[in-house]
């Protein structure tokens, strides 16, 4: 189990490097959980990009399907670094696309 504070790093052009402004970030994680890193190819032969890893590129820390309006999977909990009038990156992003692709607004 992971607990506390863990670097990753960003792909350059991803949608998570151009939500967070940069490609080098920490978040704080507190799971078991980890992606099965043998099934990376078939995860992007289907599509599924590996944005984030860790900084020795062995553990996914963020990915994201690029055709979709926002999709990004995270292995951290964003929540224990936002704030009621400063979300983090990710919530705030997530609104932004949902009103951008909303048919309501």
């Amino acid at each position: 189990m992971r607990l506390g504070a863990y670097n990753a790093t960003l792909t350059e052009g991803s949608k998570v490097a151009e939500v967070y402004g940069d490609t080098q970030i920490e978040e704080r994680h507190r799971h078991r959980y980890e992606v099965d890193v043998k099934y990376r190819k078939q995860l992007e032969d289907a599509g599924l990009v590996f944005s984030g890893m860790s900084p020795d590129g062995a553990l996914p820390e963020i990915v994201e399907w690029p055709d979709h309006p926002w999709f990004i999977g995270v292995q951290f909990h964003p929540e224990l670094k936002s704030k009621p009038f400063e979300p983090h990156p990710l919530f705030k992003d997530f609104v932004r696309a949902a009103k951008d692709n909303s048919r309501l607004v």
